[in-house]
């Protein structure tokens, strides 16, 4: 059917006759979970679509593509800058939202060297599945603790804050692209033979109907990033070890931001670290973490595993806004955090129907944890009293005595001091620093009287950088109201999010920062990809355009046209 053919009743009922009626959302309650970013982010969809199968999948993507329709694909809506749900009400066509949490099978290939991931399946579950076998994903911190999809990272290219894997990195992949004539093709780069016709591959997959014989071990194309240790440790290199518009990681899926729909991603695992520990560093001057870095990347036999940094600030705001997340991830579990989500986002589309408010359930679960003791180890809040830069420094096999013998030439000094964690405090020292991100979002919904907005800045410095704090122009300064530094401090990538004071043209503000700390050669963003938050460089806007031609896919992303044909 054409797009003057289909009315929104017809493909409604066409949706519902491919996927079945409760997995086709419709009306402001139902969809809102889906259609509201977990940050930024909020518009109208004609509906959610939640397949179950891949053959699913293509059929609903067909179907809306076929009717007119835009279409934006998202998996966890874990995304930080609004780039996996509408953004405004200003499309020119009506959105519909396909959601693949329900396809999240992961089969293991060459005993669990690579893993083949289905479109909705997580970081988390992929974990759960290769750790027994003694390997590893890319990432195994920061977004698996809050339910992050792989697929998603891959389309980010995300993650890279363990030093020697780098950002999730693909040339392997099953998708479908709109070519300049609209049509739909299915485009199958797995290395995987399953046949011809679409439906017959997507089906074959569905049902892991292939065998040994059918893949391709020497494909060729790479299913991890093999530069990146060389790259962390050219530490007097003048760009940035990674940052979202480098064109060495833009191919086909990876990078593509949602302008393919993606059915499969094949990866490298990697083989697990063996017994580690973590090295809690604290100073009160800049220049004691720069030399740190410095000698470590450039001298050290082994790369760390990873090294967090942690803003004093930063530190009291997870401790506070934070702590319910710590708490339920220590508790509960990740497993559950993406149930946890959905409930909560349920609760305040009821509390917001009621007119209590939408952010009920920040306010809620905020007054209920500030009656509970301080949930963190007293070593670490000593520090936290004591020092303003705080940097977790992770080691395994002989870069722990490396760590350990250079760290006390070192210490105590004039402005700093390190202990070693033990294993209590390891995990506890990683958990507040990943409840950062959330408790920026707390703290936004807890004090909305006087907050604005959070500006949320993803940036990565040149590696040569000697001193990477922030500086903002006065009358800008005096628009803030609290200041989030944090950030995986080897790779020199940062995440500051502000808190802009009430009345406040928060994205004036944001861009005003960005264009301010362009001068030293910073690139924006670094892993969280543009979303609708950045604008992209010409490099991954040409990108874009050449993966999706007519800008029926997730339309606008990096402040770029939304209309039809890039209009």
């Amino acid at each position: 059917m054409t797009s003057a053919t289909v009315s929104r009743e017809a493909l409604l009922a066409q949706l519902r006759g491919l996927v079945g009626r409760r997995h086709v959302l419709t009306g402001e309650r139902l969809t809102r979970r889906f259609r509201k970013g977990y940050r930024y982010g909020d518009g109208d969809v004609l509906a959610v679509v939640r397949p179950g199968t891949l053959l699913e999948q293509w059929r609903v993507f067909k179907s809306c593509i076929e009717a007119g329709r835009i279409v934006i694909l998202q998996a966890a809506n874990t995304g930080l800058n609004g780039g996996s749900t509408p953004f405004g009400n200003d499309y020119d066509r009506e959105v519909v939202l396909i959601n693949t949490l329900r396809i999240d099978r992961i089969d293991l290939i060459d005993g669990g060297r690579q893993v083949l991931c289905l479109a909705g399946a997580t970081l988390h579950q992929l974990e759960r599945q290769i750790r027994p076998l003694g390997r590893e994903p890319h990432s195994v911190i920061g977004s698996t603790t809050i339910g992050a999809s792989v697929v998603g990272g891959v389309c980010n290219n995300s993650g890279g804050a363990l030093l020697r894997r780098g950002p999730a990195f693909t040339q392997l992949a099953l998708f479908a692209r709109v070519d300049e004539n609209g049509s739909v093709s299915l485009v199958n780069h797995l290395g995987i033979e399953l046949g011809d016709s679409p439906e017959g591959i997507l089906s074959r997959l569905d049902r892991r109907d292939y065998e040994e014989a059918d893949i391709t071990h020497d494909t060729g194309k790479l299913a991890s990033d093999p530069e990146y240790q060389t790259l962390i440790r050219d530490i007097d290199a003048s760009l940035p070890a990674r940052y979202n518009n480098d064109p060495r990681l833009l191919y086909e899926t990876s990078g593509s931001a949602g302008k393919l729909c993606v059915f499969a991603v094949r990866l490298d695992t990697f083989p697990s670290y063996g017994p580690m520990r973590v090295f809690y560093v604290g100073s009160n001057d800049h220049m004691e973490l720069t030399n740190i870095r410095r000698h470590i990347l450039g001298s050290f036999d082994s790369l760390p595993v990873a090294g967090e940094y942690l803003h004093r600030d930063a530190y009291r705001l997870a401790e506070t806004y934070g702590k319910d997340l710590y708490l339920f991830l220590k508790h509960i579990g990740t497993e559950h955090i993406s149930a946890a989500f959905a409930a909560k986002s349920r609760f305040d589309a009821v509390a917001t129907r009621l007119g209590l408010g939408s952010n009920s359930s920040d306010r809620i679960l905020q007054a209920v944890v500030s009656l509970l003791p301080n949930h963190l180890p007293p070593r670490m809040n000593a520090f936290r009293d004591a020092y303003e830069h705080h940097l977790l420094l992770r080691m395994d096999g002989d870069g722990i005595e490396e760590a350990r013998a250079y760290l006390a030439s070192l210490f105590p000094s004039a402005t700093g001091d390190f202990f070693e964690c033990d294993e209590e405090e390891a995990a506890a020292a990683f958990r507040n620093r990943y409840a950062v991100g959330g408790a920026s979002v707390r703290y936004r919904a807890v004090h909305a009287e006087t907050v604005e907005n959070i500006v949320a800045l993803d940036l990565a410095l040149p590696r040569n950088t000697l001193d990477w704090r922030e500086t903002l122009p006065p009358d800008v300064e005096a628009s803030i109201d609290r200041k989030i530094p944090c950030g995986h401090f080897f790779c020199q990538v940062f995440h500051y999010d502000y808190a802009v004071k009430k009345g406040a043209d928060w994205l004036a503000i944001e861009h005003r920062i960005i264009s301010h700390l362009k001068g030293r050669g910073i690139e924006f963003p670094s892993e969280h990809n543009v979303g609708h938050l950045y604008q992209g460089k010409p490099v991954l806007v040409d990108f874009y355009r050449s993966l999706d031609p007519t800008n029926v896919l997730n339309p606008g992303i990096g402040q770029t046209s939304k209309l039809r044909n890039w209009a």
